[in-house]
């Protein structure tokens, strides 16, 4: 089967009202530009480039490729900075029958030559800006800057290889459990369905403004550009200052006039926390790529849609608006995480247990996808994709697209209302004494508390490979919190093997190429990163001083207050039966287990150590009769 409806059929399949796969993104575009060749289709800053422009140059460009090798199911590298000209390349590339790669020229040049070499590149497009980074290979390089004048003297008329909906349509890297990136191999009928279903669910018209934020070589790029493009609307490109900046690119969008943006869910949980213009021409804020953890207030002046769907399905395969409850404020966030709503069109979603079965409604389970939007799987790594890409054995007469079935490898469960809710990552779960922990779960409840504006949690192995707890904090602006009180919010409502020993301020959170969070890059907590606390007191005697030393021995700390709580520096049960035993053998005397809960901190502990001291010794009245010995050694 091939592409190959006429231009008239454009608006039918962007409704809905044709087979989502009788036209490509290639030709959908060109619809647009017979249509409306004088609209604007790219925009950055002053620039834009209209749609017969973006035929014009993507024509010319495809035919200054071919020659080069670009071939159907051929990947070519595309390397450029988010701009007109890395669009206009991106469907050159597709239009000349290859599958676009895009790369992140600040990736490490080993990293580089993995993927060019993986994916078999012989084409590499690139621009002046980006062309020093590309390491050194057997593959062609186009610069579009120095060979401008060649391309532009090519035929300017249509140009465009058939291609059928099994087709490459792009190829894109992400992390491997191995160490080494995994190309995901996503076809032309996965895009073309991710079109129809985006244009008909947010109502698309040529009159929507829309952002291209996302960093190129993440999959949220792809949402971003070709629905629109295909739709006739037009993509605004924001400045490099203002992209990550909640203040200024808020302003931004209000300013350019945006109606549609996307937002990776760290970014859009800080913006969602600003103060909007009442009539903004903002309708909806796409979010996606990490885990919720907010409801919007009801004051925002746009509709907010969490969406789900790891790169093998083509960007989105489930989407939802996230409603706001009662009692939610700007300042605070929801009980349980936000769901992320329900499959999209031909796309099916099944809950499964260890051994392939569904699960019931409000079961956990792993979340598994079937349908049009399926990848064809990852590049030269038939063992992984064999593995991930498994038989649908819930296939049925109406599930067309269901041959395969995707493992995804993330926790989830339905809710009673028919939408999902994402419960974290299976590889993500830490087991710290035994308990099974989701960090999610720690950082929903994190983020409930006003100031916090956004929040991650990941282990860090300590002394004797123990593992602990650490808490990753941004602060609303304005606001002030000390580790103590973030641990007495978390007791309210976690156990205590669940409560972060440490809490790092954060100016804002790493993220990953994809726009995770990246926690192998979070910092180890140190005395000039942590949250601050009361003031420091210096135990005083020797027993405050014997005890604080035995209390950091056990929690791997360097300096203990005389005021500090033993559990809300991390400290738990099986510790404390620890403590009572080094208090033994260092004091010889038994500290009950109760007494600890009931004087935590180091100067309360110690004077109940005192007077067990005492009692020990015949000394009844701690104050009145002490014995020399007990005077000139423990007080």
């Amino acid at each position: 089967m091939h592409f190959g409806a006429s231009h008239e059929c454009v608006e039918a399949r962007l409704t809905g009202e044709m087979d989502p796969q009788a036209m490509s993104v290639v030709e959908m575009v060109s619809a647009q530009a017979a249509r409306c060749p004088a609209a604007i289709a790219l925009a950055a800053g002053p620039a834009a480039v209209s749609y017969a422009e973006l035929e014009r140059r993507s024509n010319q460009l495809a035919r200054y490729l071919k020659p080069f090798g670009v071939d159907t199911d051929q990947p070519v590298g595309l390397c450029m900075e988010r701009s007109p000209a890395m669009v206009i390349a991106a469907l050159a590339i597709m239009k000349a029958g290859g599958a676009y790669l895009p790369l992140d020229a600040t990736l490490p040049s080993e990293r580089l030559t993995f993927m060019l070499r993986d994916a078999g590149v012989k084409v590499l497009v690139t621009e002046d800006v980006c062309a020093a980074k590309i390491p050194s290979g057997d593959w062609r390089l186009v610069h579009v800057d120095q060979e401008a004048d060649k391309i532009g003297a090519l035929l300017p008329d249509h140009f465009s290889c058939p291609v059928t909906p099994q087709n490459l349509a792009y190829v894109i890297y992400t992390s491997g459990s191995t160490g080494e990136p995994k190309g995901v191999e996503a076809t032309h009928g996965g895009l073309a369905n991710l079109i129809s279903w985006h244009c008909r669910a947010f109502q698309v018209t040529s009159k929507d403004r829309a952002s291209h934020q996302a960093a190129v070589a993440f999959d949220a790029a792809v949402w971003e550009i070709w629905p629109y493009l295909a739709a006739g609307a037009s993509v605004h490109i924001p400045p490099e200052t203002c992209r990550t900046n909640p203040e200024a690119l808020r302003d931004w969008l209000v300013a350019e006039l945006i109606s549609i943006t996307f937002l990776a869910t760290p970014l859009a949980e800080r913006m969602m926390l600003l103060q909007w213009p009442e009539q903004t021409t903002l309708r909806i804020l796409l979010t996606g790529a990490d885990t919720l953890h907010r409801r919007p207030a009801p004051d925002l002046p746009f509709a907010l849609i969490n969406n789900y769907g790891p790169t093998e399905c083509t960007v989105v395969a489930t989407s939802g608006r996230v409603e706001y409850h009662d009692g939610v404020t700007r300042d605070s966030a929801k009980m349980a995480l936000p769901p992320i709503g329900r499959p999209i069109d031909n796309t099916q979603i099944f809950i499964v247990d260890e051994m392939l079965r569904e699960v019931p409604a409000g079961t956990t389970g792993e979340l598994c996808i079937s349908g049009a939007g399926l990848a064809r799987g990852y590049r030269n790594r038939p063992d992984l994709t064999q593995k991930k890409f498994i038989t649908n054995r819930f296939r049925s007469e109406e599930n067309s697209h269901g041959e395969r079935m995707y493992r995804t490898g993330d926790l989830a469960r339905l809710m009673p209302n028919g939408e999902i809710e994402f419960l974290g990552r299976m590889d993500e779960q830490i087991k710290i004494r035994g308990f099974r922990i989701e960090p999610n779960e720690i950082v929903a409840v994190l983020d409930e508390h006003p100031a916090v504006s956004a929040s991650a949690v990941a282990p860090r192995e300590g002394r004797d490979h123990e593992k602990a707890l650490v808490a990753y904090v941004v602060l609303s602006a304005g606001t002030k919190v000390t580790g103590a009180e973030l641990r007495e919010h978390l007791r309210k409502r976690l156990p205590d093997y669940m409560i972060p020993a440490a809490y790092v301020r954060m100016d804002s959170l790493p993220l990953t190429a994809n726009e995770k969070v990246d926690r192998a890059v979070l910092p180890a907590p140190s005395e000039s990163n942590q949250l601050g606390g009361d003031a420091f007191a210096a135990p005083t005697g020797v027993v405050q001083e014997r005890l604080a030393g035995i209390i950091g021995s056990l929690l791997h700390a360097d300096r203990i207050s005389a005021h500090d709580n033993f559990f809300l520096l991390g400290g738990h049960s099986l510790l404390g039966t620890q403590l009572i035993a080094r208090v033994n053998e260092a004091f010889g005397v038994e500290l009950p287990l109760l007494q600890i809960f009931d004087h935590p901190t180091v100067a309360e502990m110690s004077e109940v150590i005192q007077t067990l001291i005492l009692a020990k010794l015949g000394q009844a009245n701690a104050s009145e009769s002490r014995p020399d010995h007990a005077d000139k050694t423990l007080v």
